[in-house]
């Protein structure tokens, strides 16, 4: 069963309107205040501008049955796939429910140090752990909340030591919580069977003892993507605190539009003093939300991109696969993640992607393949990602032609598409201009940018180098187009990077 997205978008795409005394809320002293002018001050760090590519461990208890995204709602939705499979593997909702998920997951094949001296190895200068899903299960040692992963489950601070090893890499650290959505989303757990042998038994989620878990019961007409439950936003904001608080993380994500109003407001104002503080009054703090900004927050488009140059940063989300660990998913090739990251950086964005780990905290040998593509390129075109800015246009080719252009989730475009060899991204530092061709050329290479009668470059082209490659190559500026000779053998990937040097 895929996620109901109308249902997401009803709340993603909105504009939290919900207060519950935020005046009251304990804020980190600091120049933030919980108002929309404050928020103006803020000031996009450079580090994240610079980064480009960060890798996310979207992981947790939900990937235990090894079924797919959000197993913790559906195993409760009668006949959906994920309910079907779990009747089948571990019985009715009602006699075992998620409460009896987590302590199967015990992590035991996780090494962080490991696995970040691989993401460091692929290019990521940031690494992003789950803080919490919509299931309410926390992977910090919480002094809030007995579900948590020191608790239960594997027994270790997960946040903790997946920023103890993106430290040691030398990466910067962020969070992810999809807690806003929780009480919402996880309301399944109050229902029961409407047909067969466990008709109208109550599952789980209605037993009082685990409210704490599941929520208590919603509202009737509390369903939309983020609760208008003045309480339920104040918890919210105390657990956020402490997350960020204790932690002190440089990027903190919410999987929703800006949530809960005021609330959050207050929220992004602590996050972002106590961020100052914490760094000794060097401000490193980015908060991402799916939604614009005018410049106060980092934009995020979950499985999608922009269309064009977007004058504020911004990152794209997604993922290889799905988004926990489905047997027999099929993923994104090396190649689509370099294409996917060549196109949003063109655009002013950055990528965010999950490398979907086992339950058991490893990396299987397909996925092994993606990370290990991605490093074999990193380090031979870097140049072309990392510090770079947007040039006068993102790109040209056929896939930068509106009609060619398919929507993906939620409010950006998909995120990977197929592309012709005439596909060019750019991007620029200092006096130097980078061409992507977005497959591998099979002819002279045209750049219609770079010709002597385009409008886009009024500087002289001084000398064209192709990245991986100490070959020297043969190029001329004709009135059409800069061309490129082919060269006699190319690097063995797809993307193929140019670095043209302007005078």
């Amino acid at each position: 069963m895929k996620p109901n997205f109308k249902y997401l978008l009803s709340g993603i795409l909105a504009v939290g309107v919900h207060v519950a005394h935020a005046q009251d809320l304990p804020i980190n002293p600091g120049p933030y205040k919980p108002t929309e002018e404050s928020m103006k001050q803020y000031q996009y760090p450079e580090w994240f501008r610079d980064a480009k590519f960060g890798i996310w461990a979207h992981w947790g208890p939900q990937a235990v049955p090894r079924q797919g995204d959000w197993y913790a709602r559906n195993m409760y939705e009668q006949g959906s796939r994920q309910n079907k499979w779990h009747v089948a593997h571990y019985g009715p909702p009602s006699k075992f429910g998620y409460k009896d998920i987590i302590p199967l997951w015990k992590a035991e094949k996780w090494d962080p140090d490991k696995l970040m001296a691989l993401y460091k190895k692929a290019g990521a200068r940031y690494f992003v752990s789950m803080g919490t899903h919509h299931d309410n299960f926390f992977l910090w040692k919480s002094a809030l909340h007995k579900w948590n992963a020191y608790n239960m489950g594997p027994h270790k601070d997960v946040v903790g030591l997946w920023q103890k090893a993106a430290k040691k890499q030398g990466l910067k650290f962020g969070v992810s919580e999809h807690l806003g959505a929780s009480y919402t989303w996880f309301q399944t757990a109050h229902r029961a069977d409407k047909t067969g042998e466990y008709k109208d038994v109550p599952y789980d989620g209605n037993d009082p003892q685990y409210a704490d878990l599941y929520h208590p019961k919603a509202a009737a007409d509390d369903h939309d993507w983020l609760s208008k439950n003045p309480e339920w936003a104040k918890e919210w904001y105390g657990y956020i605190k402490e997350l960020v608080d204790n932690y002190h993380p440089d990027l903190l994500y919410s999987d929703s539009g800006f949530p809960f109003g005021d609330v959050g407001r207050s929220m992004v104002a602590n996050f972002y003093n106590g961020n100052i503080a914490y760094n000794n009054g060097n401000m490193t703090a980015i908060y991402n939300c799916k939604q614009t900004s005018n410049g106060t927050w980092v934009q995020d488009l979950e499985r999608g991109v922009q269309d064009a140059i977007n004058p504020y940063p911004w990152q794209t989300d997604t993922s290889i696969g799905d988004w926990f660990y489905q047997t027999g998913q099929q993923y994104k090739t090396g190649t689509e993640v370099i294409q996917m990251l060549v196109d949003i950086v063109s655009k002013n964005g950055n990528l965010l992607i999950n490398i979907v780990q086992t339950p058991e905290g490893d990396l299987e040998p397909d996925v092994l393949k993606i990370v290990n593509d991605i490093a074999n390129w990193m380090p031979q075109n870097g140049a072309g990602i990392y510090g770079t800015r947007p040039w006068k246009v993102y790109g040209e080719g056929p896939s930068t032609i509106k009609s060619n252009m398919k929507k993906g989730q939620f409010s950006g475009l998909s995120d990977t598409r197929p592309y012709q060899s005439s596909d060019i991204r750019f991007t620029t530092k200092g006096n130097k201009l980078y061409a992507f061709c977005m497959e591998k050329p099979d002819g002279d290479v045209r750049i219609a940018s770079l010709g002597k009668n385009s409008k886009l470059n009024d500087k002289k082209i001084a000398k064209v180098s192709l990245l991986g490659s100490n070959q020297k190559l043969k190029w001329s500026q004709q009135d059409d187009a800069l061309v490129i000779t082919k060269p006699a053998t190319l690097p063995d990937w797809a993307v193929q990077g140019f670095e043209i040097e302007l005078d």
